[in-house]
């Protein structure tokens, strides 16, 4: 039965979740649906006048993952004003490969770069002259048309919803920005809607800050991270070449990464050992495949300090996860909340939430429908700029603490990979705030970070002067 745009087909979705948690996956209780519904009166209805878009190409030292690896990332950044005179201009960081391997595979970069960034600027026509309430809403009109024309440019039928959500997230940034500023909200906290505000209700002092190393990284490199006080890192798995091929390398590297920190300590864990976060990035093909690594790590000792083992299988593996013995994560099948609540019930136990990847609205709902399913989430990254950090670093800092922790979890790895990143932390409204760069291992996210909203609601003056006429 063929995908829709919203993951499961409809009709199998409900089967499978019933049709009281499908309205529960908007994030909606009943409890707050009314009062929801009266707060949208007030809303301005705001109406799109201007429409733009750029972008930078940004250099990296390469990323290896999905069998082959990254060299560059576009920055990709959407003008948009309202017939009140406001504008807004919001940054997006292109993922080709993470979000849809096929499409990255059938182009060059710049060819698959560019069709992904056609998208964005197919969103923003469709906005022009158009209004919008709020950034959900909008998200829910602006998908179905990006997706149909993104599988109409790419000739892909079978396109990830999550290569559109990638291209939508610096027009929603931007609409969000619009939506406050419109409204009189000052601070990210009056952003979220009451129906998502459960999901992201924590206030934690500090976020854990995630460094990620590609495949064939050099344990050397991996020790010295622990040392400057990264308790816990992605460790990419899923090495290039056949399954066999693939399990021999990836438990080598397993060996040699628990020899190196496994005795390591950490105040921020409840055994206070160093945790493991695997991400094979859909690289197993079979779930004994997997089950041969965790035995490895058995033999070993270092199966009780693995966190997470993220997407281990391709997003149409349907197999049951949940009887593992370790804490499977959705990532980049998840890519809506029908998709997240799937994997749910295929016993994922944790989602990977990206709001700098599949948009801030989407997010939320995300967020919200684990929330009320008990599961966990934490933020991954797409190796985006400085500004979009924080933008994760807002929902990170927000979210239950992941179990057997004490903080929020942020994957951050563009410091690792950007070869201009300390030109592009300039680009930043506060490039000097206390939360902007990582103290041994963690974001102080302070009471100035919360009052500042981690600085996104500022103005960049380097991706404004995009549009000076």
């Amino acid at each position: 039965m063929k995908k829709n745009i919203h993951g499961l087909n409809r009709r199998a979705f409900i089967q499978k979740t019933g049709a009281a948690l499908a309205l529960g996956t908007v994030g909606i209780p009943g409890s707050v649906f009314s009062k929801e519904s009266n707060m949208k009166k007030t809303l301005k209805d705001i109406r799109i006048t201007r429409t733009d878009s750029n972008f930078e190409r940004e250099p990296l030292t390469p990323y290896r993952f999905k069998g082959s690896a990254i060299t560059e990332a576009w920055q990709t950044v959407a003008y948009m004003q309202s017939e009140s005179g406001i504008h807004k201009v919001g940054i997006g960081t292109q993922g080709t490969l993470w979000s849809d391997k096929a499409v990255f595979e059938a182009h060059s970069t710049t060819a698959g770069n560019a069709l992904m960034y056609a998208m964005t600027e197919r969103a923003l026509q469709l906005m022009n002259g158009n209004s919008f309430k709020d950034p959900v809403s909008l998200l829910e009109d602006l998908l179905p048309q990006v997706y149909d024309y993104g599988v109409k440019i790419t000739g892909n039928a079978d396109l990830k919803t999550t290569f559109a959500l990638n291209a939508l997230v610096p027009v929603d940034n931007a609409a969000w920005l619009l939506y406050a500023e419109e409204n009189g909200m000052k601070q990210f906290d009056e952003m979220v809607p009451e129906a998502y505000r459960q999901g992201l209700s924590h206030r934690h002092d500090k976020v854990a800050s995630i460094p990620s190393f590609s495949v064939g990284a050099a344990v050397e490199d991996i020790k010295a991270a622990a040392d400057r006080g990264h308790f816990i890192m992605k460790l990419k798995t899923g090495s290039a070449g056949t399954q066999k091929e693939m399990l021999e390398k990836d438990m080598a590297f397993l060996t040699a990464v628990h020899k190196a920190i496994g005795h390591m300590e950490t105040p921020y864990t409840a055994n206070g050992r160093i945790p493991y976060y695997f991400d094979a990035n859909e690289r197993y093909e079979s779930k004994e495949t997997l089950e041969r690594f965790l035995d490895h790590a058995r033999k070993i000792g270092a199966f009780d300090q693995i966190a997470v083992i993220e997407e281990p299988f391709g997003e149409d593996n349907e197999v049951y996860v949940g009887d593992l013995g370790v804490r499977v994560a959705a990532d980049e099948s998840a890519h809506t909340v029908e998709d997240a609540l799937a994997r749910i019930e295929q016993g994922y136990t944790a989602i990977a939430v990206k709001a700098i990847a599949k948009t801030l609205s989407m997010t939320m709902k995300i967020a919200q429908a684990a929330y009320e399913k008990g599961v966990p989430c934490f933020c991954a990254d797409l190796t985006v700029n400085p500004i979009l950090v924080d933008w994760n670093k807002n929902v990170a800092a927000r979210l239950a603490p992941f179990p057997d922790m004490n903080l929020g979890l942020q994957e951050t790895n563009g410091h690792q990979y950007y070869k201009n990143w300390e030109k592009m932390v300039g680009y930043h409204p506060m490039p000097e705030a206390t939360w902007v760069r990582t103290k041994e291992g963690v974001y102080p996210t302070d009471k100035s970070f919360y009052q500042h909203s981690g600085g996104i609601m500022g103005r960049s003056e380097h991706y404004e002067k995009m549009f000076e006429v």
